[in-house]
């Protein structure tokens, strides 16, 4: 078994409403000391492979077309090989 931890994260340079929305929310309540946030997803996907080159061709693909929007959002995956 592997399972993969995928983060999806906002292209530099495009705006991310949600992370200014939690930004000004902190700051209206007093949290002044904050500086900056960045809001990402995370996916967890555990797959019935032993073979990580198979997860990571399967990965590039589900974060290709269904996870992520590529003309917006990179991706990173890290793997865990479990017994």
């Amino acid at each position: 078994m592997i399972k993969a931890r995928i983060c999806i994260k906002l292209k530099p340079n495009v705006f991310n409403s949600q992370s200014k929305a939690v930004y000004n929310a902190l700051q209206a309540i007093g949290y002044d000391n904050v500086v900056d946030i960045e809001t990402n997803k995370v996916f967890e996907l555990t797959f019935d492979e032993t073979d990580a080159e198979v997860v990571k061709k399967q990965l590039t693909e589900i974060c290709g077309k269904i996870l992520s929007n590529p003309s917006i959002e990179t991706y990173t995956y890290e793997l865990e090989i479990r017994s």
